[in-house]
C-alpha cells in the first residue's frame, strides 16, 4: 500500500509533541522504559498508514451508498472490513464522548449574547477592567 496508491502527501504527520505525550502517559519514566525518537517516527508513520486505510475504507463504502460525507458507521464498517472489529467498541465510545463534548460547547452559547449589555457598554467595562488592572501593577 503506497502513499501514490491513496494520493498521498509525503508531508501527511502527525505532531510529534502530541505522539510524544500519548507514548509517555502509557510508558511513565517510572516504569523504566523509554521511547527513541526513531520509534516515535515510525510509530507516526503507522498511524498516518492505518488513518490512510480506514479512511481511504470508509470512503468506498460512503460511495457504495451513494453519500457524499463519511459518517461513523462508515468508519466502523471500514474497521470490521478491514479485520480491526476489536476497535469498533472502542470507537463507538470516543464517538459518543464526542457527541457529549459538542452538547456542552453549544450549550455555552454566544458570551456577548447572553451577557445582556451592549457593544458599548462592554468596551466600557473593558477599558475599567484594563485600569484596574494597570493600577494594580503599577
Amino acid at each position: 500500500m503506497s502513499d501514490h496508491e491513496y494520493g498521498g502527501n509525503d508531508d501527511l504527520s502527525l505532531p510529534k509533541a502530541t505522539v510524544q505525550k500519548i507514548v509517555t502517559e502509557i510508558l511513565p519514566p517510572s516504569s523504566g522504559v523509554s521511547f527513541s525518537k526513531e520509534a516515535r517516527d515510525l510509530l507516526i508513520e503507522c498511524c498516518v498508514e492505518f488513518i490512510t486505510l480506514v479512511s481511504s475504507e470508509a470512503n468506498e463504502i460512503s460511495e457504495k451508498e451513494a453519500k457524499k460525507t463519511i459518517a461513523c458507521d462508515h468508519i466502523t464498517k471500514a474497521l470490521e472490513t478491514l479485520g480491526f472489529s476489536d476497535y469498533v467498541p472502542a470507537v463507538l465510545e470516543a464517538a459518543a464522548q464526542h457527541k457529549e463534548t459538542q452538547k456542552v460547547r453549544e450549550k455555552r452559547g454566544n458570551k456577548f449574547e447572553e451577557s445582556g449589555m451592549t457593544l458599548e457598554e462592554l468596551e466600557e467595562l473593558q477599558r475599567q477592567q484594563f485600569e484596574a488592572a494597570r493600577e494594580r501593577h503599577a
